[in-house]
C-alpha cells in the first residue's frame, strides 16, 4: 500500500500526463477534421476503388466457370491424359501422375491436401514416390508433410533456399534440386521441369508432361479470371510478363494453373497476354498525360508524398477507366483487382 505522499505524487503525475495528452492531441484532432474526405477525383471509374465497400460484384462470366464439385466429396478429379490427373476443390489445383511403381504428386495445397490421397486411391493403390514443388509458397505446398511416406521431393534450388529460411515443418526440404532443367523419368512416363527466371518468385518452375501435352505453371495465368492482386504478387513485373509469353512457346493443349475452377487452354493464355499488353499501354498512356501537382492544395507542395500520392491516384484512375469498357465483362473478378493491377503496372513502368 503506497504511503500518502507517494500516492499524491502519483496522482499529480497522472493528472499532468492527462493535461499534456489533451494539449498535444488537440491539434491532431483539428488536423484530422481538416483531412475529412474531400470531393472525389474527377472522372472516377464506376468500378469501386479500394476501401469502398461493394454491395454486389460483377457476375462471373460463364466462360470462367468450371465443372461443379460434388459437395459430398469436396473435390473433383480431372483426367489430363494417360495416367495424368488434376485434383481440385475449384480454387486450388494439384496434379498427379501414375507410373508403373508409384505416383508423382505436383504440389500439395493445404486446402486439398487431405483430398489428394483420396483422389489417388480412386485411381490406384500405388504409393506416392515423388513430390514436386512448383515453388515455395505455403498456399501451394503447405500440405506436403501431411501426405505422409518418404517421397523424393524435387524443386528448384532457389525454392530450397527459401524453404530453408522458412524452416516450416509443413514444407519439408527438397531432396533433389536443379538449376535450369531436370527430367524426371518414371517407368514409361516423363516430366520435364524447367526454370525461366523470377516470374512470380525465385524458383517458380514449369512442369511439362510432353506425352499428355499438359503444362503446369502456377500463379502466372488464371484461366478466365483477372489475375490475383498486384499481378499475382509478382516480385519481378517484367519477369511476370516474360513468363506469360514463355508459356505460349510450349506445345500444350491443357494448362494447370494452380488456381480457379478449371484448367486452361492456349486461348486463355492468349487472352491474358492481350490484357497485359492493354494494361501496359493504358498505364503508360496515363503516366505520359498526367502532371504532378495538378489539383493539389498549394499548401501541400512541400509534401512530396502528397504530390506523388495524388499523381499516382490520378494515373491509376485513368488506367482503370481505359480498361473497363473492354475487359470488365471478359475476365471474372475484373472489378475486384483492376485497381491493384493498374497501380502495380504504374509503379513498374516508373522504376523497372
Amino acid at each position: 500500500m503506497p504511503t500518502a505522499p507517494l500516492a499524491r505524487t502519483r496522482l499529480l503525475a497522472t493528472c499532468a500526463t492527462m493535461v499534456l495528452l489533451a494539449v498535444s492531441t488537440a491539434p491532431l484532432t483539428r488536423q484530422a477534421h481538416a483531412q475529412a474526405p474531400a470531393p472525389s477525383y474527377e472522372n472516377m471509374p464506376g468500378i469501386a476503388p479500394p476501401g469502398v465497400r461493394v454491395g454486389k460484384y460483377l457476375d462471373v462470366p460463364e466462360a470462367a466457370k468450371g465443372p461443379a464439385v460434388d459437395p459430398a466429396k469436396g473435390y473433383r478429379i480431372q483426367m489430363l491424359g494417360r495416367d495424368l490427373y488434376m485434383v481440385t476443390e475449384n480454387v486450388y489445383q494439384a496434379m498427379f501422375l501414375v507410373h508403373e511403381t508409384g505416383v508423382v504428386v505436383v504440389d500439395a495445397p493445404p486446402t486439398i491436401a487431405a483430398a489428394i490421397p483420396k483422389a489417388i486411391a480412386e485411381v490406384t493403390d500405388k504409393p506416392i514416390t515423388h513430390l514436386i514443388y512448383s515453388h515455395s509458397h505455403t498456399d501451394h505446398i503447405g500440405g506436403a508433410a501431411s501426405l505422409g511416406g518418404r517421397p523424393i521431393i524435387i524443386a528448384h534450388e532457389e525454392t530450397r533456399k527459401l524453404l530453408a529460411r522458412a524452416n516450416d515443418p509443413k514444407r519439408p526440404l527438397p531432396t533433389v534440386t536443379f538449376a535450369d532443367t531436370y527430367v524426371l523419368s518414371v517407368g514409361s512416363h516423363r516430366l520435364e521441369l524447367s526454370y525461366h527466371g523470377n516470374g512470380h518468385e525465385p524458383g517458380n518452375i514449369f512442369i511439362y508432361a510432353p506425352a499428355q501435352k499438359t503444362l503446369m505453371v502456377v500463379d502466372i495465368v488464371f484461366p478466365g479470371w483477372m489475375m490475383w492482386r498486384h499481378l499475382a504478387i509478382a516480385q519481378d513485373v517484367p519477369g511476370y510478363f516474360e513468363h506469360v509469353e514463355k508459356i505460349k512457346s510450349f506445345d500444350f493443349d491443357t494448362l494447370v494453373a494452380g488456381h480457379v475452377a478449371r484448367t486452361g487452354t492456349r486461348a486463355d493464355v492468349e487472352l491474358q497476354s492481350e490484357f497485359l499488353k492493354d494494361l501496359k499501354i493504358a498505364a503508360g498512356s496515363a503516366l505520359g498525360s498526367t502532371k504532378v501537382g495538378e489539383g493539389v492544395d498549394p499548401r501541400d507542395f512541400s509534401n512530396a508524398w502528397a504530390l506523388f500520392g495524388n499523381f499516382h491516384d490520378r494515373v491509376v484512375i485513368q488506367c482503370v477507366n481505359a480498361l473497363t469498357p473492354k475487359w470488365s465483362g471478359r475476365l471474372a473478378g475484373f472489378d475486384v483487382f483492376i485497381w491493384d493491377q493498374c497501380s502495380t503496372m504504374e509503379q513498374s513502368l516508373r522504376v523497372d
